[in-house]
């Protein structure tokens, strides 16, 4: 598996991250996000979502679980399985649905829901290396 390495140091950086991001992605539609609370996840799709065309304010899903977000014909679906507590929380959701649509799929704590997880995705793990510097690491699963 090969890990690319991006450098951030401000959070002024990520909208041009963010389409680097898509870039390296390719025709990668599942997104799974790493990193400790506080990290940057949510700040960081917020910008993919922005780079993808979404006007719509972007927030983290925490309650609800799932956010849905339009750009043209484009649909991105947000997750945040931080709160859940078992995997059929994620099955009464109609998981399946989201993550077979062909739609973005950005996913906060997958490892709630690994097993539920598709075989391919993209993941960006993200480590704090300062106040505001950042290190995302990102991977294609193959």
């Amino acid at each position: 598996m090969q890990t690319t390495e991006i450098s951030v140091s401000s959070p002024q950086e990520l909208d041009e991250v963010a389409k680097v991001i898509l870039e390296h992605a390719g025709n990668e539609r599942i997104f799974i996000f790493r990193g400790s609370m506080g990290a940057g996840k949510t700040t960081l799709i917020k910008s993919l979502a922005s780079a993808l065309g979404v006007k719509e304010t972007v927030s983290s899903p925490t309650f609800s679980i799932v956010n849905e977000y339009h750009a043209g014909d484009t649909i991105v679906y947000h997750f945040d399985f931080y709160r859940i507590r078992d995997l059929r929380e994620a099955y009464d959701i109609g998981y399946e649905e989201y993550f077979y649509s062909g739609h973005y799929c950005f996913i906060e704590w997958p490892e709630k829901v690994e097993p539920l997880l598709p075989e391919n995705y993209l993941t960006v793990s993200i480590k704090a290396t300062g106040v505001t510097e950042r290190l995302l690491l990102l991977s294609k699963s193959v």
